[in-house]
């Protein structure tokens, strides 16, 4: 009994010094963590056809890639040893209208593996499609859709590609920043025809500044935590 004790004695103490350590840490902050800075450098490096940079914010990789660098880039994000990014959590975008390339494309990636995330960007303009990931993840069918909606970027490549929040017929993307703000058509009940009609507007709304603050605006700058030398790639995605 006594030898038992004895042989339980370090182990423990080992155990109570570690859990110490883990209180002492805060999860949330990784200040001087340059793991994912390493990791994009290796993906980097492991796809330098189709990765045009990398950087990190907010504790976040994000990959850039070119249009047709887009499949490659998530087939080896999902399927990689070293990745296994299998889920996809959303498919969204962003409007620019200064760059020549105004649309931004984003998805976002989880790694249960490895419990970590990843961001991977890609570019458009009104003219050109950007290839749908539909076949790699069937969760991007309804994102995907959701973007040609709000914002009209073609995927090429998607099986069921037409609009899922606006109504038959609806003229314009909402979410481009040269959308007005009181649309085209006005969509009322007629009294007289016993149903609803779709009309030309006959009111503008006057233009608004919505430059103002807000609730949800982010607070602070963040940090980015780049290793000693790092310096991110040169952006390429206006050529």
């Amino acid at each position: 009994m006594l030898k038992s004790a004895r042989t339980l004695r370090i182990p423990l103490a080992r155990a109570s010094y570690h859990v110490k350590k883990l209180a002492e840490a805060n999860p949330a902050r990784r200040e001087g963590d340059t793991t994912l800075y390493e990791y994009g450098k290796y993906i980097a490096s492991v796809l330098p056809k189709f990765v045009q940079q990398y950087s990190v914010w907010k504790d976040e990789l994000v990959i850039y890639t070119a249009p047709s660098g887009l499949t490659p880039v998530v087939e080896f994000l999902r399927d990689h040893t070293n990745a296994q990014f299998k889920q996809l959590i959303d498919s969204t975008a962003s409007d620019y209208p200064t760059r020549p390339n105004r649309f931004e494309v984003i998805h976002n990636f989880i790694s249960y593996r490895f419990n970590a995330r990843i961001r991977v960007k890609t570019y458009a303009d009104e003219a050109q499609p950007v290839p749908s990931v539909a076949p790699l993840h069937s969760a991007a069918i309804w994102g995907e859709r959701e973007v040609w909606d709000m914002y009209g970027i073609f995927f090429t490549g998607h099986p069921d590609l037409r609009r899922i929040l606006t109504d038959y017929g609806f003229e314009g993307h909402p979410l481009r920043k040269d959308f007005p703000i009181h649309g085209y058509t006005e969509v009322r009940y007629d009294e007289e025809k016993k149903r609803v009609v779709s009309e030309p507007i006959e009111l503008a709304q006057a233009f608004r500044n919505w430059d103002y603050s807000s609730a949800w605006e982010q607070t602070g700058e963040g940090r980015d935590n780049a290793p000693k030398g790092f310096e991110k790639p040169a952006d390429k995605s206006a050529n």
